[in-house]
């Protein structure tokens, strides 16, 4: 169970409210200063999510945290690094979920953790939606209309996806197999890459990340449908794929915390309580909706790590039903 904080309830506080929120609600946790790792290059998303907790948990849980890179290996340089790490709350891993839920079926023989047994998972930070879109210039102007266009192909359909083996690569594999349509994937090496192709018409459908679409939508590219339960404030006219009789495509990514396996409790619980103030702040909540990002917190500890092993066996299944390699 996770807690999603509502972006109009926190953005309508006031500054007196701010000021409450930002000033520290219980005793720092830690003396000493404190390393963020993160997996991916300066600038991306997963490194700036990572700043923006990081200046915000200065002086409520340690007195200064510094993010640091290491980048390689798809991330699991720095999931690696975590878990070689002093279980004294002084390293910490922000990572997105397919370091932990995906990447063990995808690369099993290269990944070597295990999220529950070699890290402590501490709480989701935020969460984002996936989203299907088309080029602009594309016969459907909704997903009903995208159906019934694929339906009438000749052959396999090309779709895209961000990376092989990503999280939208298995979703447009299920939306293939759920619509009885053949469907063919070609990988990206990122969104970037593939939305130009998108927006050229070189590609007849993407799925990727709500947020590196959206820049495009209305323009060069069209959003059809989107993974989130609910529909998303700033596009209310575009639909869930719950919405249009898909449920089984409602997922949100995330970005996630864990500290080092056999962390003390009360370690693993003040970064989980300072998560919780600093998603709370109106202006955290500003930044991350720039990003398209909702701050959303597990309720507990406990039950991020429960998300972290449910979405891990539904993986499971989903790779293995699709047949990938590593080499696909």
């Amino acid at each position: 169970m996770s807690l999603t904080i509502p972006r109009r309830g926190v953005l309508g506080l006031g500054a007196a409210a701010l000021t409450g929120l930002a000033a520290p609600a219980f005793a720092q946790t830690l003396n000493r200063p404190v390393r963020a790792i993160v997996g991916f290059p300066a600038g991306g998303s997963s490194d700036v999510v990572a700043r923006l907790y990081a200046e915000k948990l200065r002086g409520i849980y340690a007195p200064n945290i510094i993010v640091e890179g290491r980048v390689g290996a798809a991330g699991r340089i720095a999931v690696e690094a975590v878990k070689a790490g002093e279980p004294d709350g002084s390293i910490y891993l922000q990572t997105p979920a397919s370091m932990l839920t995906l990447q063990p079926h995808v690369f099993p023989r290269e990944v070597r953790y295990d999220a529950l047994t070699d890290l402590t998972p501490v709480s989701t930070v935020c969460s984002f939606p996936f989203a299907a879109a088309v080029p602009s210039g594309h016969p459907a102007k909704t997903f009903p209309e995208l159906v019934t266009w694929l339906k009438a192909q000749t052959g396999d359909v090309p779709f895209a996806s961000p990376a092989a083996g990503s999280a939208p690569h298995f979703l447009g594999v299920m939306l293939g197999k759920a619509l009885n349509v053949p469907m063919t994937h070609v990988p990206y090496r990122g969104a970037a890459p593939a939305m130009q192709d998108l927006v050229g018409g070189r590609l007849p459908l993407f799925i990727g990340v709500l947020g590196d679409i959206s820049p495009q939508h209305g323009s060069g590219a069209r959003m059809l449908a989107i993974s989130s339960p609910q529909r998303n404030p700033r596009y209310p006219d575009l639909p869930t794929f719950a919405e249009l009789g898909h449920p089984q495509f409602t997922k949100d990514e995330w970005f996630g915390v864990a500290l080092p396996a056999n962390t003390p409790a009360p370690i693993v619980n003040g970064l989980h309580a300072a998560i919780t103030q600093v998603a709370r702040m109106p202006d955290m909540v500003a930044a991350l909706d720039r990003l398209e990002y909702l701050p959303t917190v597990s309720a507990s500890p406990q039950a991020f790590a429960d998300l972290i092993r449910r979405e891990r066996d539904e993986y499971a299944t989903i790779v293995q039903e699709s047949g990938f390699r590593p080499e696909n």
